[in-house]
C-alpha cells in the first residue's frame, strides 16, 4: 500500500480525467431544420385555429414544409438512384398530397412529426460517437522514451514500437501496453478492469496505456503497438458491436421498403386506373388523395409510441433514464442478464469491514482502528481514505502524525503517540514471520474476499484491518427478482480477483461466476450466450464494461459512477444507483408491449376499415380525416395508462410477486 504527502501536478491531475467531447445539439443540421420547422408551426397554428386570413398562416405552413421536409424529401430522391423507397420520403409525398387537396395542417404536422424524430437519431449517434472518441483521450498523447544511453525524449505514443522502454512518473497516465522492467508503484487501473482500488506493480507485471501510475516511478517496457493497446481494442470493440445490432434495422428498412412500395402503387393504381375508364378527374385524385392518408403509416407509428414513450416518461420520474423507445421494448425481450461486479453489485468505494486487534496487543478496536487512522491521514491512497473514514464515523479523535513516510507495495510508517506505527501490506511487513497470529488473521480476511492491512507498533503487529467494497442492501433482492423475470440465473462477470468475486457472488445467490475478465472477456461471454439464442441484458458501470453493454442485447449503465462511455453505450442508465429499479423497469417495458399489441390491433382496424370503405364506397375526406386522426386520439389515450404512478407501482408489485 502507498502513500504520499504531495498531490499530484496540475498536469497530471488534468491527465487522469479524458476531456469531454460534447457535439452541440444546433451543430447538428437535423436539429436546426428540425427546431425551424417545430417554431413555425406553432406561429401558424393559433392563427389557423382562430380561421386567421390565409395570407397570414399560409406562408408559415409553407415554411414548414420547405424546412421540415426538404432534409429526408432530398435523401428519399437521392435513395431513388440505388432503387430504394423509405418512408421519409412517402411521408413527404403524403403531406404535400394532403396540402393539395387542402388539408395544410395535418401535411405540416406530419412533417413536423418526422422532422423531430430524425434530429433526436442524429443527436443520439453524435453522442455515442463523441463518448468513443472521448475514450481514446484516456490514453496520453505523449510519453516520455528512455534512450539505449539513458537520456529521456518525449514523443507522441503514437510513434511508440514494440521494444521501446518508458520512464512513468508518478501522478502520470501510462502511454502503452507494456511490463515494468524496474520500479514499484500502485497503478490505477479501474478503466480497464473495473478493480476499486490501485494494483500494486512491480517488476515483471504487466501495465496497460491508459491508466494512472500513483507515487512511485516505473520503467516499462513496450510490448503492443499502441493501435493494439486494450484501450484501442476497447474502442473497436464498441464500434463493432454497434454494428451487430444492424440486422434489426435492416428488417424494419425491408418492411418499410414493402409498405412503401406497395402504398405507392396502391395509390397511382387507385388514380390512374378510374381515368383510363373514363372517370372524372377532380373526384378521382380526392379519392386517391383521401387513400394516401387514411393508409398512412403514421397511425400504425404513433400507435406504438405512446405507450413505450409514457413507459420512458415513468421509468425517469424513478430514476431510469431510457434513451429510446426501441430500448424500452428491447427491455422486455431479455431472457438471460449478466451482471458487473464493483459499482453495480457494489458501491464502487473500500470501507472498512473488519477490525481485528491481537489479544495480546492489549488494544481495542477503537484503539486499534485510532493508531491506523492518524497514522494513513496525511495519505491520498484509497485504502488510506478508508481507514480515516472509518474512524471519523466512530467520531474517534485523531492524534498528530509526524516522520511520515510512504514505501510504493508496502504501506506507510509515521510516528503517533511517541510510538512508530505501520500500516499496510501484511505480506511485506511480517518479512518472513508466516507463523505469527497476524499472518493467519490476515490470511482468513483475504479468504473472505477482503483487502487485509496489517498494523504494527514499534515493529510488533497488533492487529488486523479488513477493507472491501462494500455490496448494495438491495444487491441480492434484485439478482433473484431478474432470474424469476429472465427465466435464468444472471452471470457475474468481474475484472475483480475470483476469490472475492466468489464470496459476493455467493452472497448474492449467483452460481456463474467468471472473475479476472477483461473487456474483450466480458464482450465473449455475452456473445456465448447469445450464440446459445440468449437476449442478454448486461448491467454495469466503467469504461470496461462498455463493449458489453454495446454488444448484449440491451445494456443499462449505473449513473452515479458510471464513465462518460459506459453511459453513453447503455441503452438505459440508472440515475441514483438503485439496482431494485432494474427489474422493475423490466416489467414495466413488458406491460408497454402489451399495449402496442392492443394498440396495433386498434390502429390496424381502423387503417384497414378507412381503406376498405374508400375503395368499396365513397368516404368523405373528412370522415377519413376524423378517422385516421380518430384512431391516434384512441391509442394514444391507451398508452398514456402507463404515465401514472400507479403502473410503476404495478410493475414493482408483479416484480416481488414474481
Amino acid at each position: 500500500m502507498t502513500s504520499t504527502l504531495t498531490r499530484p501536478a496540475p498536469g497530471a491531475t488534468r491527465d487522469a480525467v479524458a476531456p469531454k467531447r460534447r457535439t452541440r445539439i444546433f451543430a447538428l443540421p437535423e436539429a436546426r431544420w428540425a427546431a425551424a420547422a417545430l417554431a413555425l408551426f406553432l406561429i401558424g397554428l393559433p392563427l389557423y385555429l382562430l380561421d386567421a386570413p390565409g395570407w397570414a398562416w399560409g406562408p408559415l405552413f409553407a415554411l414548414v414544409y420547405v424546412t421540415g421536409g426538404w432534409e429526408p424529401g432530398w435523401a428519399g430522391l437521392q435513395a431513388l438512384k440505388d432503387k430504394t423507397l423509405d418512408v421519409d420520403l412517402l411521408m413527404v409525398v403524403a403531406a404535400l398530397g394532403a396540402a393539395a387537396i387542402g388539408q395544410v395542417l395535418d401535411g405540416a404536422l406530419l412533417i413536423v412529426i418526422f422532422a423531430t424524430s430524425g434530429a433526436l437519431e442524429a443527436i443520439a449517434t453524435a453522442r455515442t460517437a463523441d463518448s468513443v472518441r472521448g475514450l481514446l483521450d484516456l490514453a496520453p498523447a505523449t510519453a516520455t522514451r528512455l534512450a539505449d544511453d539513458g537520456g529521456e525524449e518525449t514523443v507522441p505514443t503514437e510513434q511508440l514500437r514494440v521494444g521501446d522502454t518508458l520512464l512513468v512518473r508518478p501522478g502520470e497516465r501510462i502511454g502503452a501496453d507494456g511490463r515494468v522492467l524496474d520500479g514499484a508503484s500502485d497503478v490505477d487501473q479501474a478503466t480497464i478492469t473495473g478493480e476499486p482500488l490501485p494494483v500494486a506493480k512491480e517488476t515483471g507485471d504487466e501495465v496497460f496505456a491508459g491508466t494512472l501510475n500513483g507515487t512511485g516511478a516505473l520503467r516499462v517496457k513496450v510490448e503492443r503497438d499502441p493501435s493494439d493497446s486494450v484501450i484501442a481494442r476497447i474502442v473497436a470493440m464498441v464500434e463493432e458491436a454497434a454494428e451487430t445490432k444492424a440486422p434489426t434495422q435492416l428488417f424494419i428498412e425491408k418492411v418499410e421498403q414493402r409498405y412503401s412500395l406497395g402504398m405507392v402503387a396502391a395509390t397511382l393504381a387507385l388514380f390512374a386506373l378510374p381515368l383510363v375508364f373514363g372517370a372524372a378527374l377532380q373526384p378521382t385524385l380526392l379519392r386517391a388523395m383521401t387513400f394516401m392518408i387514411v393508409a398512412s403509416p403514421c397511425a400504425v407509428v404513433l400507435a406504438t409510441m405512446p405507450p413505450l414513450l409514457s413507459a420512458i416518461a415513468n421509468a425517469g420520474r424513478h430514476g431510469v433514464l431510457v434513451k429510446s423507445a426501441v430500448v424500452m421494448e428491447r427491455l422486455g425481450q431479455i431472457d438471460a442478464v449478466a451482471l458487473d461486479k464493483t459499482g453495480t453489485l457494489t458501491e464502487g468505494t473500500p470501507k472498512v469491514t473488519d477490525i481485528r486487534p491481537l489479544p495480546a496487543s492489549g488494544l481495542t478496536e477503537d484503539a486499534l482502528l485510532r493508531l491506523a487512522a492518524a497514522a494513513e491521514h496525511p495519505s491520498e491512497h484509497p485504502l488510506a481514505r478508508a481507514v480515516v473514514d472509518a474512524a471519523r464515523d466512530r467520531e474517534l479523535a485523531l492524534p498528530p502524525a509526524e516522520d511520515f513516510t510512504s514505501a510504493p507495495g508496502t504501506g506507510v510508517t509515521a510516528r503517533v503517540d511517541g510510538k512508530t506505527v505501520a500500516v499496510g501490506s501484511p505480506a511485506r511487513l511480517l518479512d518472513g514471520r508466516a507463523d505469527h497470529p497476524a499472518a493467519a488473521l490476515a490470511e482468513q480476511l483475504e479468504s473472505e474476499g477482503r483487502t487485509a492491512v496489517l498494523v504494527l507498533v514499534d515493529g510488533a503487529p497488533v492487529g488486523v484491518l479488513g477493507i472491501a467494497d462494500r455490496l448494495r442492501d438491495e444487491a441480492a433482492a434484485t439478482v433473484t427478482a431478474l432470474a424469476a423475470l429472465s427465466g435464468t440465473a444472471p452471470v457475474l462477470l468481474t475484472g475483480d480477483n475470483p476469490r472475492a468475486a466468489a464470496r459476493l457472488a455467493d452472497e448474492v445467490g449467483i452460481a456463474d461466476v467468471r472473475a479476472g475478465l477483461l473487456p474483450q472477456d466480458k464482450v465473449a461471454a455475452v456473445k456465448e450466450l447469445e450464440t446459445a439464442g440468449r437476449k442478454v441484458l448486461v448491467v454495469g458501470d466503467g469504461v470496461n464494461d462498455a463493449p458489453a453493454l454495446a454488444a448484449a442485447h440491451t445494456g443499462i449503465a449505473m449513473g452515479r459512477a458510471g464513465s462518460d462511455l459506459a453511459l453513453e453505450t447503455a441503452d438505459a442508465v440508472v440515475v441514483r444507483d438503485e439496482l431494485a429499479t432494474i427489474p422493475t423497469v423490466v416489467a414495466l417495458s413488458r406491460r408497454a408491449r402489451r399495449l402496442v399489441v392492443q394498440n396495433l390491433v386498434i390502429a390496424g382496424t381502423f387503417i384497414t376499415g378507412l381503406v376498405i370503405w374508400d375503395l368499396a364506397g365513397t368516404l368523405p375526406l373528412p370522415l377519413g380525416v376524423a378517422g385516421h386522426e380518430g384512431s391516434t386520439v384512441i391509442v394514444g389515450l391507451n398508452g398514456l395508462r402507463l404515465l401514472a404512478d400507479g403502473a410503476w407501482r404495478r410493475a414493482r408489485g408483479s416484480v416481488d410477486d414474481a
